[in-house]
C-alpha cells in the first residue's frame, strides 16, 4: 500500500535570502512593485509556507506592512 505524502523535507524553510530573492524575481517580472507592502507576497507563496516566511521576516525585523522596495534596499545596481 502506496501513499503519496510529502517528505518534511519539500516544506521548504525560507532563509531571508531566498525570500529576497523572490520578491526580486516577481519585481523584475513586473508582477508586484517596490511600493507594494510586503504581506502582497502572500499571493504568490503557498499557505502553507507563508506561516515560515512571516516568521523569517519578523525575526529579520521586517513588518509586513513596510515595502517590498525596503526589502530589497541591499540591491546592488551596476548601470549606474
Amino acid at each position: 500500500m502506496s501513499t503519496n505524502t510529502l517528505p518534511s523535507s519539500a516544506f521548504n524553510h525560507y532563509s531571508i535570502q531566498a525570500i529576497k530573492d523572490e520578491a526580486r524575481q516577481l519585481v523584475e517580472k513586473g508582477v508586484i512593485s517596490r511600493q507594494q507592502p510586503i504581506y502582497t507576497l502572500c499571493q504568490y507563496i503557498p499557505a502553507r509556507e507563508w506561516v515560515c516566511i512571516e516568521g523569517e521576516l519578523d525575526k529579520c525585523d521586517f513588518l509586513l506592512r513596510d515595502r517590498i522596495g525596503d526589502l530589497l534596499a541591499s540591491e546592488v545596481w551596476e548601470n549606474d
